[in-house]
């Protein structure tokens, strides 16, 4: 392997060796977290109507997003093995298909939601009020998809690299011309026009392009940590989309599964009324901030573990697993009890809202802090250890059965046939994440990570 691709830090304790991937990816989300909230404040200063269009119209490509998204996780995946194998010319084919094969069908995929914007979200729900301004955010915000997964692609293959902090460096500057962007061309400042909600997208165009280049630089530029070798031929593309479909496919899969449960759940929240709902959003919104001081150990799980695999480690490989989880109980415990203790701030963080939505909230902080540890350790093993041992179809097996057989039917039963209420919905939840994690755990115990790394072995040969 080339010296411009540095090898793995033996001499570093594990420790630091997670936290070197795993804290970038954390701050990365954060930064990413407080643009939405920039965004939010922007674009809510147009009124209660560009607030619910630019809610349908995220809904819509968020799910397009994260399905074709999983791309980067299975290519993060291949790329740590073949880095820690030393297979250069395999990781410079392996990303060089990758984002031939994520540009190619974001485009496809965005251009229906380009053309038939306005029925898309009228589809959705969305009024005609609505629908009629969120069109042109739609339209453009389906043009950003394509520098968002490239993006998401990169910071995948930079991470199983060992360059965690370049994607994480990225977003921060990109955040924050996207923050002033979005506002000059919200408002129309100076010789700028005055776009409106349109606007946020374009900005959100711009950076995403911006961020593109940047970590296409970074990847291909004088650091040289893979080549340009697109597959040639039929038969050359038939070697690299092989391994990236048989993880991709079932990662889109439960991914979009994932998408159409978190939805579904909104409906029934909805159901309860609008104070249930409301409630509901407050506690997510909650738990997206807590969640992300463990969000990163799925990257570290993916990268560590891959590059294990790669060089034959088998127990290495396992003993990742076995650190990275029990890092995950630590921070799944400390930001549980910090999730928890939000609920004392409800009053003064959400003052507009009634006593009855802030006591339904209350108890859904609670029951979901109690529940952090079990989340986060499906976090690990679903989006980085089942995944790094090729078992993609257990992690299909534990979200859609979790999700679609006991946590949205029992949802039902308790929020509707039971006095629990609001607080049945978020029980089901809870319970929901420990059936997944029991399956989680199941599949995880079945994985040969013997042949596994006896694979990769041959594989180099």
């Amino acid at each position: 392997m080339s010296a411009s691709v540095s090898a793995p830090d033996h001499a570093t304790t594990p420790g630091r060796q997670i936290a070197r991937i795993a804290v970038p990816v954390s701050l990365e989300f954060v930064f990413m977290l407080l643009l939405n909230f920039v965004n939010q404040v922007v674009v809510g200063a147009l009124g209660a109507t560009a607030i619910a269009a630019v809610g349908f119209a995220n809904s819509l490509t968020f799910i397009l997003l994260v399905t074709i998204g999983a791309l980067g996780s299975s290519v993060s995946i291949l790329v740590a093995r073949a880095f820690g194998a030393g297979r250069r010319g395999e990781l410079s084919g392996t990303v060089s298909a990758a984002l031939l094969l994520a540009g190619t069908l974001t485009a496809l995929a965005a251009i229906p939601l380009a053309l038939w914007a306005a029925p898309l979200l009228r589809l959705t729900g969305a009024s005609a009020t609505v629908a009629s301004a969120g069109t042109d955010y739609l339209r453009v915000s389906a043009i950003a998809l394509v520098p968002g997964v490239l993006g998401a692609v990169l910071s995948g293959v930079l991470r199983s690299l060992g360059h965690a902090r370049t994607p994480m460096m990225a977003t921060l500057v990109t955040v924050l011309l996207n923050t002033l962007l979005g506002y000059l061309l919200v408002f129309g400042v100076g010789p700028l026009p005055r776009l409106g909600v349109a606007g946020a997208a374009w900005a959100t165009v711009i950076t995403g392009v911006l961020k593109t280049c940047i970590l296409l630089y970074q990847v291909y530029g004088p650091r040289q940590l893979a080549t340009w070798a697109a597959p040639r031929g039929v038969a050359g593309w038939r070697v690299v989309l092989g391994p990236l479909f048989t993880l991709a496919l079932p990662l889109g899969i439960t991914e979009l599964a994932w998408s159409v449960g978190t939805f579904l759940y909104n409906v029934v929240f909805g159901r309860l009324g609008d104070e249930a709902l409301a409630a509901a959003q407050i506690v997510n919104s909650l738990e997206a901030v807590f969640i992300l001081g463990s969000i990163g150990l799925m990257s570290a799980t993916t990268a560590l573990v891959g590059r294990s695999l790669g060089s034959g480690d088998a127990a290495g490989a396992l003993g990742w697993v076995r650190r990275v989880l029990s890092v995950g109980v630590g921070t799944g415990l400390g930001f549980g009890v910090l999730f928890a203790l939000s609920a004392l701030l409800l009053r003064p963080l959400f003052p507009q809202v009634s006593e009855e939505v802030r006591g339904m909230a209350m108890w859904g902080v609670l029951i979901y802090a109690a529940f952090q540890v079990v989340k986060v350790r499906n976090m690990i093993l679903g989006a980085g250890v089942l995944p790094s041992g090729s078992d993609v179809q257990g992690v299909i097996l534990g979200d859609v059965v979790s999700a679609f057989l006991v946590g949205l039917p029992l949802a039902i039963v308790l929020g509707f046939f039971t006095p629990l209420g609001v607080m049945g919905l978020f029980l089901a939840r809870g319970i929901e994440e420990s059936v997944k994690l029991a399956i989680f755990t199941w599949r995880g115990r079945r994985l040969r990570w013997e042949h596994l790394a006896e694979q990769q072995v041959a594989a180099a040969a």
